[in-house]
């Protein structure tokens, strides 16, 4: 039992980081009579626009994220960014305070160093074979090890942010660049892989809850620059590709424990299925469940956190989302085309409130449901292309 928002009783959940995701989750959390507090590194980010209070803080630095989270003493911590004081987390969470999913799972996913070789070197799931580098000349070690065409990333970066693909010595100088101008931390190791000829790429969202392990019906997503343009619901899989992708996924999300849903994201090869990343929390990807599940990825997190059963989940049809881009960085603008992607079959759209545009900052996204997934996709893309930014300056 727990009672109204702004009561002395009330459960209050506390996100850090407030972005597009971070609006929903406090949306259904708020649906369950839940009081929500955002954080985020800027003001009027989205979550913050419809929780019931926000601060804006400097999501590495510990002694803010502290001072916050002693004021406000929440229920459950709920990070939505890699990019937080981890180790923070940490202490907090051996002080009594509830993390979701754990500290610990938010320490590893944090860096890409730390989950993989937990998922390839403690737990043995197949992945691509990989390097570290921290410096230009071990990263050309590593990529003659690899050989070409190989991937760099940053150890901590967002949204496919200073991460290519390298396809010739020529280019290595410039996307360690690239690499260390993406990075979200003052790190400037990166992580090398080996290129994998994939058949496709999934997201599994798997939940972690009072009623067990779950799975959402795998979403496929194609993505550009290591960030995604689009993504569709069910995902073609045979039971094989089915099977191995929620034993990986239920290795890697019972080692890092807790309650709530996490991304699994994987590679579908002619070989197997291979292990990519790991987020412990909704995915962008997953935003399709919106249009396509009687629980959405953020209802469902929301009911793991709060000790809710959910004795199943249930795809009602095929959807797709496709997501509206910037161009260019504006304090300045307006989304304009709502009225001619809503006129489309089946479809709602999602303008996110972001203040300010920055070049490939996603804006807005478009969901469709149709009676398959090739006809929602197509409807979802028509439905983004009708959207666009208008710049005042």
């Amino acid at each position: 039992m727990y009672g109204s928002p702004l009561t002395t009783n009330a459960r209050k959940l506390l996100l850090l980081g407030s972005g597009e995701l971070g609006k929903e989750v406090a949306l259904e959390a708020q649906r369950l009579g839940v009081e929500t507090i955002a954080v985020d590194r800027y003001d009027h980010a989205p979550a913050m626009q419809v929780a019931h209070r926000s601060y804006t803080a400097d999501m590495l630095d510990g002694a803010s994220i502290r001072r916050i989270i002693e004021s406000e003493r929440p229920d459950v911590i709920v990070p939505e960014i890699e990019a937080i004081a981890t180790e923070t987390l940490l202490e907090l969470e051996r002080e009594g305070h509830r993390v979701i999913p754990t500290a610990r799972a938010a320490r590893l996913t944090m860096d890409r160093e730390g989950i993989r070789r937990l998922a390839a070197e403690t737990l043995g799931l197949p992945t691509a074979p990989y390097r570290f580098a921290d410096s230009l000349d071990e990263l050309r070690q590593a990529a003659v090890e690899l050989g070409f065409p190989c991937v760099i990333k940053p150890i901590m970066s967002s949204s496919g942010k200073g991460q290519s693909v390298c396809r010739s010595e020529a280019e290595l100088e410039d996307c360690w660049s690239y690499a260390m101008e993406g990075g979200r931390a003052k790190k400037q190791r990166i992580i090398v892989e080996g290129f994998v000829t994939f058949e496709s790429e999934i997201t599994l969202l798997t939940v972690r809850s009072v009623s067990g392990t779950s799975y959402c019906p795998p979403i496929g997503h194609v993505q550009k620059d290591g960030d995604y343009i689009e993504s569709w619901q069910p995902h073609e899989m045979t039971q094989q590709q089915i099977a191995e992708a929620e034993a990986i996924a239920l290795r890697i999300t019972d080692e890092l424990g807790g309650y709530g849903i996490y991304g699994v994201e994987l590679f579908l090869t002619k070989d197997g299925v291979l292990f990519s990343e790991v987020s412990p929390r909704p995915h962008d990807t997953g935003m399709v469940t919106m249009a396509t599940q009687d629980l959405s990825e953020f209802a469902l997190h929301v009911r793991a956190i709060l000790g809710f059963p959910i004795p199943t989940i249930r795809l009602l049809t095929p959807g797709a989302s496709h997501t509206l881009k910037a161009d260019r960085e504006s304090a300045s603008f307006g989304i304009g085309g709502v009225d001619r992607a809503l006129a489309l079959p089946n479809t709602q759209v999602r303008l996110f409130g972001k203040p300010e545009t920055k070049a490939g900052r996603r804006m807005a996204v478009a969901l469709s449901s149709a009676d398959s997934v090739d006809q929602a996709r197509e409807t979802a893309r028509l439905a983004a292309e009708s959207l666009y930014i208008e710049y005042n300056e």
